[in-house]
């Protein structure tokens, strides 16, 4: 059956989290962390990813604030926010206003939002026309980041390399790059692996790092999508995120509700993704310890078995040792 022509069901309450899937202050990073969360291709999943991962952050009482900047504004939507006229980026890109004043709560508790709106669409040519205009969102941020309110912001970036998604990447800490698992992946991920090397070379960002790569919309009854992930981890190793993000329903339904997964479905195989996916996304900020979960999608502490890359890896060898 098409999954879009699925009837959203009603939406289960979220579960309560559990004292060791909640991470202490100590713990936490010592100042607020931005990743631009970007591909040029769209549909690959990057507002999902966005919203998911920022929810069950949340869960662990951490302190997330979502930046949505592409004019489509999905991520405004997914999290149960209006656009509202004046309400995006735009102010503080264009006539230098304070981004702080333009945070606002979400229906999660613990994640905040900058919203987007359609004038943001007008951004990609008034801030080209800016001075040092690669800046401009960099030093919109400048407040977010020193009043240090937040443990991470992510940026949900346009489906494109375009002004917008520059500025992103030169704003950034690091990338987080969402990729379907389909034939033209690698060479999207190219492109961006080039593009990561102009902002060092040009001086723009030269701190910037591809955090991970995350695979997500697996369906394991195709061939294709076992390949796809196997050719990415050759080529790129430990780069890649263990959590494969599956091609589930729910996770289509919930925008439609403006709700991430982790509170419409939060049972479902595609919330214990994201929650698997946000403790890899911790252990490489060394926030969480790598004996916090056990990720073999066997014995998971979640309801739902995850699939990962070590068992895509293992049953396509299995396949070719019987073929």
């Amino acid at each position: 059956m098409n999954e879009a022509s699925i009837q959203p069901e009603a939406p289960e309450s979220p579960p309560t989290p559990t004292a060791h899937e909640e991470v202490s202050g100590e713990s936490r990073s010592s100042r607020t962390k931005v990743f631009a969360v970007a591909n040029q291709k769209g549909g690959v999943g990057k507002t999902t990813t966005v919203i998911n991962l920022a929810a069950a952050l949340a869960e662990r009482e951490l302190k997330i604030l979502v930046i949505d900047l592409d004019p489509q504004a999905n991520a405004t939507s997914g999290l149960g926010f209006f656009q509202q006229e004046g309400g995006s980026l735009y102010r503080a890109l264009i006539e230098k206003e304070d981004a702080s004043k333009l945070i606002r709560s979400t229906v999660v508790d613990g994640v905040d939002i900058i919203p987007s709106e359609l004038d943001l669409a007008g951004a990609e040519v008034d801030v080209a026309r800016s001075d040092n205009y690669l800046h401009c969102v960099s030093e919109a941020l400048k407040p977010v980041r020193e009043q240090n309110t937040y443990d991470f912001v992510l940026i949900d970036c346009p489906p494109s390399l375009g002004i917008l998604t520059m500025n992103a990447l030169t704003a950034a800490d690091a990338l987080v790059v969402p990729m379907q698992c389909e034939y033209y992946a690698l060479e999207g991920l190219n492109v961006i692996h080039r593009l990561i090397d102009q902002l060092h070379e040009g001086g723009a960002n030269p701190q910037l790092r591809l955090e991970g790569i995350l695979m997500t919309m697996f369906d394991a009854r195709t061939n294709l999508a076992t390949q796809v992930v196997k050719e990415v981890n050759r080529h790129f190793g430990e780069r890649i995120y263990e959590t494969v993000i599956p091609r589930n329903v729910r996770l289509g339904e919930a925008p439609s509700y403006g709700k991430p997964i982790t509170h419409y479905a939060p049972h479902s195989a595609g919330a214990e993704a994201y929650r698997r996916f946000a403790e890899d996304f911790l252990k490489r900020q060394g926030i969480v310890s790598a004996t916090a979960g056990n990720n073999d999608g066997k014995t998971s502490k979640y309801r739902v078995p995850v699939v990962n890359i070590h068992m895509i890896e293992g049953e396509a060898a299995a396949k070719t040792g019987s073929s």
